[in-house]
């Protein structure tokens, strides 16, 4: 009966039963939802979900004109925002930066074999913790910074295009130095270009450091025997290493072990690590009509294509004497010999023009905005959008966005939230303000998505059925008793602008309000039980049942010292010991854990 019990709620929560109605703002093309309806749809697709007022407003100022509002970011002011981001003076440094303000630890390690010691002394050691304490700071203003634009920002679609390609282009934050290169990755290549050219983002992710590191195409030079392109910056290699050997044979063994184990992790030749996500995950689908041999030619002809060293400010570097410069012939198209970066250039142009291309990210975003079972459809007209405008994110965008799929019944409340989307939309529907601490991204990681931390390139799962099992929901529910336990920095319930004149009406009153503004007003006789009684049967069932629980760690890459909520050690999330809540807060809390909650 247990398991049954817990079908049950997921069940609840994938599928939305509504009545059918007609009502258009568009004048042309009827709309199945209602204006409030279609508010409410735009404001949990195109945003992070509503804020108090939100719904009214749009509804007001009509659905179209906000769509239009949207896609036209530039054009928001977003001053609070804007300050909000001046406290976080990382994002606005270069990996150069970074790295001398923010030390790796392995760093002195290094410094110490070099000098000849065996042991580290305590000055060493006392400047390791302190490095370490500091790098974990200024990751957690990475994931704080992530969450409190996706709370705050009236730019909100940019927000969701921004978590979009960032997922698509997806890097991870525990791969070698790369989180140095993560704030110029998100803020001056994803962000920039979010609602631009294809082929503009494809590009600046094809030279971001973060990328070249993540997918290894910083090592990748032409193989043993192939034709480069030497020049001067060979010659002036070649003398390089000759007086390198030369420091090397009067180095002490120790001295000399150090220098060899860099020199084992230096390039070696041909690595097919990016083409192959390039074409498989970047651009045309895995069965996008590519083969192998396109694999192997799309990696010969991004060789060279490196970093600089991080004193050199880490950017974007083509190394002429690392690329191979013979013919090659990508998806038909024939490439010249005796070429350098113009190679890569092409390969670029060749895919970012591809039909496949045009389908495959067509349907992602069609996957995003509308249904995880994406109309056909749809995703033709999206993809026929893409070819006529050469890759226009912002025209595809609003193809997808002003359709009638994207307004029909079957669509409203379809989809479930990810992690990320279930935390930032409950802090969002409270009226909070950004969380400078890492907190919120904390229990962003409790919920099983550390932001950042998907270690392989096809990023978070786009469709619901990833998000939802029995311990999954019950982290859910906790979320929710957290959020309304007053717990989360910056979510007051007292920022809920009904809390003060809610407070002491009675409990049907309370229910009745909480419904209509956190569920849009619609709640299935179940979770209007569990609102009116204050006691939810998974809850109760867990706590008898410990297979139930979800006992993961949070993502200890977070935590910036113990913070405001936080447990012993730092330690994120706030599941352990849940607070026992009464009155309007609970009621708040169980709406925030309901299945209607989970559904965007």
């Amino acid at each position: 009966m247990r398991r049954a019990g817990s079908l049950a709620v997921v069940t609840a929560i994938v599928v939305a039963g509504t009545a059918w109605s007609v009502d258009s703002l568009s004048g042309s093309i009827p709309r199945e939802l209602s204006a409030r309806e279609q508010a409410a749809h735009v404001l949990n697709r195109l945003a992070f979900g509503a804020r108090p007022g939100d719904v009214n407003r749009v509804t007001a100022m009509g659905v179209d004109r906000w769509i239009e509002q949207q896609l036209r970011p530039e054009r928001i002011p977003d001053r609070n925002m804007d300050a909000v981001m001046a406290s976080y003076p990382t994002l606005r440094m270069s990996a150069a930066d970074l790295l001398r303000e923010y030390p790796r630890p392995a760093a002195q390690l290094v410094r110490a074999r070099l000098r000849g010691d065996t042991m580290l002394t305590r000055a060493d050691s006392m400047e390791l913790r302190r490095n370490a304490q500091r790098g974990r700071e200024f990751v957690s203003d990475l994931h704080s910074a992530k969450v409190a634009r996706a709370v705050m920002s009236e730019r909100q679609l940019a927000e969701v295009m921004t978590d979009f390609w960032e997922n698509h282009f997806n890097v991870f934050i525990g791969k070698g130095q790369l989180r140095y290169y993560l704030p110029d990755y998100t803020e001056r290549t994803i962000r920039p270009n979010a609602l631009g050219h294809f082929r503009e983002l494809l590009g600046a992710v094809a030279k971001s450091p973060a990328m070249l590191l993540y997918l290894d195409n910083a090592q990748s030079v032409a193989d043993s025997g192939r034709p480069t392109l030497g020049g001067p910056q060979g010659r002036r290699a070649r003398m390089g290493q000759a007086i390198a050997n030369r420091r090397i044979q009067r180095m002490d063994s120790a001295q000399r072990a150090a220098v060899e184990q860099v020199q084992q992790r230096r390039p070696r030749g041909l690595n097919e690590n990016y083409a192959r996500e390039l074409l498989e995950l970047h651009t045309l689908g895995v069965d996008g009509g590519y083969t192998q041999q396109d694999v192997i030619e799309v990696a010969r002809a991004l060789t060279g294509w490196g970093l600089n060293a991080p004193r050199q400010g880490g950017g974007f570097s083509f190394r002429a004497q690392a690329h191979d410069a013979g013919a090659k012939v990508v998806l038909g198209h024939r490439l010249k010999g005796g070429r350098g970066i113009e190679d890569g250039e092409e390969v670029l142009d060749i895919v970012s023009r591809h039909p496949s291309t045009a389908m495959f990210i067509s349907r992602k975003l069609v996957t995003r905005f509308v249904s995880d079972v994406p109309p056909q459809d749809l995703v033709e007209r999206a993809a026929t959008a893409f070819t006529r405008t050469n890759g226009d994110i912002r025209e595809v965008v609003r193809v997808i966005v002003t359709s009638p799929e994207f307004f029909s019944r079957a669509a409203y409340r379809s989809k479930v939230k990810s992690p990320f989307e279930v935390t930032v939309s409950a802090l969002r529907a409270l009226g909070a303000s950004a969380d400078t601490t890492p907190f919120s991204a904390g229990l962003v990681g409790r919920l099983g998505q550390p932001l950042y931390g998907h270690q392989a390139p096809n990023g978070w799962p786009e469709t619901g059925e990833a998000w939802i099992n029995t311990g999954a929901i019950l982290n859910r529910i906790n979320l929710g008793i957290v959020v309304a336990s007053g717990r989360v920095p910056g979510a007051p319930l007292r920022a809920w602008p009904p809390f003060a004149d809610l407070t002491r009406a009675p409990r049907t009153v309370q229910v009745d309000s909480v419904i209509e503004s956190f569920l849009a007003g619609r709640a299935s006789p179940e979770t209007r039980e569990i609102l009116a009684s204050g006691s939810n049967p998974l809850m109760a069932r867990a706590a008898a049942d410990t297979t139930m629980l979800d006992d993961s760690p949070p993502d200890r890459s977070m935590v910036r010292g113990r913070v405001a909520g936080a447990g012993r050690g730092g330690r994120q999330g706030g599941f352990q010991r849940l607070p026992q809540l009464t009155g309007l807060p609970q009621v708040i809390g169980l709406a925030l854990g309901s299945p209607e909650f989970q559904r965007r």
